[in-house]
Formats: structure tokens, sequence, C-alpha cells
């Protein structure tokens, strides 16, 4: 589940505990230098952690990582431009890397580190690449909302029917990527309609853990977050899942958005070759392979790698084609603003 870090955290020492994954061609190709390579990451700490430590292992190049939030880290790197002490950005979310690619703050990827995702799982142009993705899931109260009546879209949830039954995280960058999609499936005048209705029917929460435990005690019928929130409560204790149903809208609906986490080299960075090393590991079989067996409960998105066995299989969702370069961060919040949800 995902948590709040503070914006800078201590640098990561090599693994000492992980089991050595098999060495992949780049840990030959790269020399390490002393000082190794800085990561942006606002992906969970501790998925990265496990990336960071087991690439260190295999090729000798020290990763520090330095933890923030989507926006908070892109805005930062934008602020710094060429002078960002960071040669990698990791993130949970597409928008905040459109953010930093927009500012011509990204280095093109090694054609290699783009083949080792499919083409719908990383912008076309080519500047930064997929890692993980999301799902879109309405998770709902099993005593309360009956299978039979969960809405069939999330453009349902702006009928006056549903007003002060769902809840959402507004102010969350998880759930500005999901009303990003839905600019870019439907258009300003709809996404700023179904805002609008947004205000008169949900209730705010703040962050999708919240939502979450909120459903599970009953306080309210339902909420949109991402599938993860779910699958890790219930490898815990299910303390805050265990009355819930996850729902997914399928058909090519905004609901069914797939959110891609993202990767990318600075073009500032002054260690190129192991910042490209680090990408392509994480998106190849190596990083792929800790999303299968950890406890992240992310989509592998790499070219033939599994996820976990407990998700629903990416090919079952039925998500919309989304091209993440055009997630529009900047335009979501103001239309969320002028809505009253920010």
């Amino acid at each position: 589940m995902k948590l709040s870090f503070p914006s800078f955290a201590g640098a990561v020492a090599l693994a000492t505990g992980l089991a050595a994954l098999p060495l992949v061609s780049l840990a030959q190709a790269v020399l390490p230098t002393a000082e190794g390579i800085v990561v942006y990451n606002a992906q969970h700490a501790s998925l990265t952690k496990a990336w960071a430590e087991a690439f260190s292992k295999q090729t000798g190049i020290k990763v520090t990582l330095r933890n923030g939030s989507d926006t908070e880290l892109g805005n930062q790197i934008v602020q710094e431009g060429k002078a960002s002490p960071a040669d990698v950005f990791l993130t949970e979310n597409s928008p905040a890397m459109a953010l930093v690619d927009t500012a011509g703050l990204f280095a093109p990827l090694d054609a290699a580190t783009l083949s080792e995702v499919p083409a719908n799982f990383r912008p076309v142009h080519g500047r930064w690449v997929g890692i993980a993705a999301r799902s879109t899931v309405f998770v709902y109260n099993k005593a309360k909302l009956p299978v039979a009546q969960v809405p069939a879209s999330m453009l349902d949830l702006a009928s006056p029917a549903w007003k002060g039954r769902w809840a959402a995280s507004p102010s969350g960058a998880d759930f500005q990527a999901i009303v990003s999609a839905l600019l870019e499936l439907k258009g300003e005048a709809a996404t700023a309609a179904w805002l609008k209705s947004m205000k008169e029917n949900a209730v705010p929460y703040k962050g999708n853990g919240t939502v979450l435990k909120a459903v599970n005690a009953g306080q309210i019928e339902g909420g949109l977050i991402y599938h993860y929130y779910y699958y890790g409560d219930q490898a815990k204790t299910g303390e805050n899942s265990n009355n819930t149903g996850l729902h997914y809208f399928r058909h090519q609906d905004p609901g069914a958005f797939v959110s891609i986490s993202g990767g990318g080299v600075l073009a500032s960075s002054k260690h190129q070759q192991e910042a490209q090393a680090f990408v392509k590991w994480i998106a190849g079989k190596g990083g792929q392979e800790i999303l299968k067996t950890g406890d992240a409960y992310e989509y592998a998105v790499g070219v033939g790698a599994q996820s976990h066995p407990k998700l629903v299989p990416l090919a079952e969702l039925q998500a919309p084609k989304v091209e993440p370069s055009n997630l529009n961060s900047k335009k979501v919040t103001d239309l969320m603003t002028q809505a009253g949800l920010l």
C-alpha cells in the first residue's frame, strides 16, 4: 500500500541478503563509477529499494534513492533543469513523466531498453519507458452494495443516483492520472462535466488506502482506487479489505484505465551508461521478476513478463488505449480546481 515518504532518503546500500538473479549482458557492458547514480524515486520506496539492491549486486553500480511523490519530484526536476543531480526519474503514474519530458529534460533511451517493453506500455517517442502498471478499480462494500448494482461505467458515477455514495482521493497523483486518461479519451467538455458531477456526488478522502478502509468499514458504499491497495492489504491481515470486492470496468471504459509507471534518464546525467543500464534492468527480466514475486502487487509490463499470480491478468482488463505521453497533469489540475475538487 502506498505510504508517504520524505523527499530525500539516505543512500541505498549494496544488497547483502537478496538472492542473486541471473547475470545479464548489461552487467558486463557497463563499468561502475565510484559515485554511482542518483535516482529520484516516486515509485513505492520498498519496490525501488529491491530493484536498486538487486541491480547493484549484479553490476557493482551504486544506486542512491531520493524518495518523494510524482508531482513533487517532477516539479523539482523541472525547477532544477540541467543542474539536477538526478540521473534517473521513476514515477508511479505517467503525467509526471510527461511533465519532465515536455521540459525537454529526458535523454532518448537506448533501443535495447525500449525493446524490453511492448509498444502499448511506453510512449511512442522513446524518451521514457514503462516499468510497471496499475489498474483503476471500483472497490465496494459487499454488504452495502450488491455486485449487481455496482456502476457499469465510471461515467455512471456522475448520475445524481450516486450522490454521497462513492469516494475518491482527488488530491492524489493516482486519481489525477485517472482523470488525465478521461480527458484524453473523452475530451475537455466531457471531463469538466464529469468533474462537476463528482464535486456533487463524491466524498473526498486523503489517500487511496483511506478510501479502501472507509469502504471496508461501511462508511461509504464504494470508491475509485488502484487495484494494488486491495491486494496489499489482503496479503497482510485483510483488516481493511475483507468486507470489500473489486469491480473491473473493462470494455475500454475510462474506468478500466491502466496507468503506466515510468522510468527515464535525465539528459543532464553525467553517468549516462550507468543510468541507461539501470532503466534497462528494471524494464527487463530482473526488475520484472521482482514485480512477479514481491509484495508490490503492481503489474509487470516487460515483454513476456508474468505478473503476480494473484492479480487479474492484464490481458483480461480490456483497458482503453491511451498514449501515455499525452496525459496532461497541468490541464487536469486546472479542470479539477475549476470544479472545486482541489
